[in-house]
């Protein structure tokens, strides 16, 4: 079993006093939204009338953090980012007073500011890679492809930077997020390598306190658009009918459904497009939100893990039966540290059921024997 360790760093100094009086800490990851911390300290008044740390210069808002957790074998990043909100409360009981202090990733300075502003002649990537680039952060972009054509239609911004960019992320299919000093504008990582073995009721690697799996055959659709081109009259349409992303299991939705049963439906209405490919990539990205018709949920021993789960990437889980072993995409993780111990809370996806035979459910070797 791995002892867990975590710093809290204020301005870039370690504030290693305030460890003893700290109640809880918890830092949320998550695919969609900022990552966030929330850490509760008791406070005290002292003889004078003076309280422990709520006149503390390191505790006030726009202060930057960065907080780390891991093992003996290392630690990793959780979040960098700002405090934003601090919260003291005084209990009758003096003991029960406490100082909330939350904040969170860098991408809150993109988050500020409503914009109007026209982008002509850009590519949804090349408008990233220019608003990242304004903020400080490097960017990791995916081109993609189409450029809008200020004859044809001009891209207006009528949000802040990070909610402009979270919408043109959407309509790619594409995730957009900063972390540490890096934004991202891509493709889910659906194929990068697994983040070491969660497991069930598997003898002494269990390191799962609980986990529970729902199948929602109601998500997957094919998706369609249509609309009329503004230059020529023609009527354009474009559907997405299959899949581009890896399937994490050998049987996805479409191989569920029963003999004579079709595949649901859904067409986009109220997006505009300036032409089949943008349309395309729009019901592209739709489809594949649709097809993650497979969720999980569940809490981690960390200690027993001994690794830092982290969202957007891939995790395998055994001991769930054949049906729902496999690799899973993580959505979320909130990591707690209390009296109690560290836990990872986490939320995963799938978009197919059954092990492809391709899964390491090993700890160490990749054998697939025991898997149930």
């Amino acid at each position: 079993m791995e002892h867990d360790n975590f710093t809290i760093e204020i301005e870039g100094e370690d504030v290693g006093d305030l460890y003893c009086d700290l109640i809880s800490l918890e830092v949320e990851l998550d695919d969609e939204l900022a990552s966030m911390f929330r850490m509760r300290i008791a406070i005290l008044q002292q003889p004078d009338g003076i309280w422990s740390y709520l006149d503390d210069d390191r505790l006030r808002v726009w202060k930057e953090v960065k907080i780390s957790a891991g093992f003996e074998s290392g630690a990793e990043e959780l979040i960098s980012g700002y405090i934003t909100h601090v919260k003291p409360s005084f209990d009758p009981d003096p003991s029960q007073c406490t100082l909330e202090i939350w904040g969170m990733d860098r991408s809150v300075l993109m988050d500020r500011e409503e914009k109007l502003k026209d982008w002509p002649n850009k590519k949804d990537s090349d408008i990233a890679s220019e608003i990242f680039s304004i903020y400080g952060f490097t960017p990791e972009v995916e081109d993609t492809e189409v450029i809008h054509d200020e004859a044809v239609s001009t891209i207006i911004q009528r949000e802040t930077d990070i909610q402009f960019l979270k919408r043109l992320a959407l309509r790619n299919g594409f995730e957009c997020y900063v972390e540490g000093a890096t934004g991202y504008f891509r493709k889910p990582q659906v194929d990068a390598t697994p983040q070491p073995v969660l497991a069930a009721h598997f003898g002494d690697e269990t390191n799962l306190n609980r986990f529970s799996i729902e199948v929602n055959a109601l998500t997957p659709a094919n998706t369609s658009m249509f609309q009329v081109d503004r230059t020529n009259k023609e009527v354009l349409d474009a559907t997405a009918e299959s899949s581009q992303q890896t399937a994490l299991g050998d049987i996805d939705a479409a191989g569920l459904l029963t003999a004579g049963m079709e595949p649901g439906q859904v067409y986009i209405g109220m997006n505009v497009a300036t032409g089949n490919p943008e349309m395309a990539a729009l019901c592209q990205g739709l489809y594949h939100e649709g097809e993650w018709f497979v969720t999980g949920e569940g809490e981690i021993d960390a200690n027993q893990y001994g690794h830092v789960l982290k969202p957007r990437g891939t995790v395998t889980i055994k001991g769930t039966g054949e049906t729902h072993s496999g690799v899973y995409y993580v959505k979320h993780v909130t990591h707690s540290f209390t009296a109690d111990g560290y836990t990872q809370s986490f939320r995963v996806k799938r978009n197919a059921i059954m092990p492809t035979g391709a899964e390491d459910f090993s700890a160490s070797s990749g054998l697939l024997g025991g898997l149930l």
